[in-house]
């Protein structure tokens, strides 16, 4: 097995840990629901290493954070979905539980485990892109992770793909995670359905009966069985991605874009298209080489398998440096 640490994923709705041997095999994993306060979200983490460590003898612990860390990801900054506001996570936490802890955009974390153990493994300037609630974007330039001067980077998500468009959490209008993600696949039902009649649609008539029961899941599951206003909406959905993909091998040209978070698990459904999309809008189509656009490998454990493969790399560096500067060239 070698050296075994734990890896933590903390989302707006769950925390996920894992136990990972150097191979990336997940041996022990456990589950919690997210607190709303810092005294009980880091009583639910120390509860969680506690009992994995009990059980196995895990070095140190990662944890993927979906918020604003600064450059040293000494501190947290701001995390829009948990409580933490410059917070200095990692050290408190690693006094309290007695082993190095190490922390990480939880987007940075899903791109370390794809370049790792997925499908990004033999990639040169990758962008692994998470799509589940919102958009997370983690950006490797040969290999090391891209943060941009202040942490923060990069915010792909809030790219403006529609003027004066739908509302987005972030203060603007028609960012690109309003009409690419799982909630933007639940907005264009919605709106799909106010425009037309799609007479049998089945999820038109469940979304009659039961308003708030739409989730991207279960438009993604309609989709698959063929139903028209689902199908309508994950096309609409493969062109807003493919559009977003477009501006940004524009200004980063990568040579691999790996789809990742629980939207990416349905890839199936939308990225032949999304790829034509991209093809097409991209500057200087036909006379340029494009992105390979890849699916995840890794599915929706590619943010825990990431954080503890930084653990990994953070105590066998012995220093918080980028955690794929140990990675060999490809």
């Amino acid at each position: 097995m070698g050296e075994l640490t734990i890896g933590i994923d903390i989302g707006g709705t769950s925390v996920r840990a894992a136990v990972v041997d150097d191979s990336g095999v997940m041996l022990d994993t456990l589950r919690a629901a997210t607190p709303p306060t810092a005294q009980a979200l880091e009583h639910c983490l120390d509860r969680l290493v506690g009992e994995l460590t009990s059980r196995w003898a895990a070095k140190a612990v990662g944890v993927a954070i979906a918020g604003f860390l600064t450059p040293d990801r000494e501190v947290v900054r701001f995390a829009p979905h948990l409580p933490w506001r410059e917070a200095r996570v990692a050290e408190e936490m690693a006094a309290r539980i007695g082993i190095p802890v190490f922390t990480e955009h939880d987007a940075n974390s899903a791109a370390v485990a794809e370049r790792h153990y997925g499908a990004a493994a033999r990639g040169h300037n990758v962008l692994v892109l998470a799509i589940g609630t919102g958009i997370g974007a983690g950006l490797l330039i040969d290999g090391e992770i891209y943060r941009g001067s202040f942490g923060v980077a990069p915010e792909l998500g809030h790219l403006t793909i529609v003027p004066d468009g739908r509302q987005c959490s972030c203060g603007k209008r028609g960012c690109w995670e309003r009409y690419c993600s799982g909630t933007a696949l639940v907005d264009t039902v919605v709106e799909l359905l106010a425009d037309g009649d799609w007479g049998r649609s089945q999820l038109a008539t469940d979304l009659a009966a039961d308003p708030g029961s739409l989730t991207g899941r279960r438009v993604a599951g309609a989709a698959a069985d063929g139903d028209a206003v689902a199908v309508a909406a994950f096309a609409a959905f493969a062109a807003s991605l493919g559009q977003g993909l477009a501006m940004i091998a524009d200004v980063f040209d990568p040579d691999l874009i790996v789809i990742a978070g629980g939207v990416g698990t349905a890839s199936g459904l939308y990225l032949d298209e999304a790829r034509e999309h991209y093809a097409r809008l991209v500057t200087g189509a036909g006379h340029r080489q494009l992105a390979r656009i890849r699916g995840t490998q890794l599915g929706e454990n590619a943010g825990v398998l990431g954080a503890a493969e930084i653990a990994r790399l953070g105590i066998g560096a012995g220093v918080r440096r980028s955690p794929m500067s140990d990675l060999p060239d490809v």
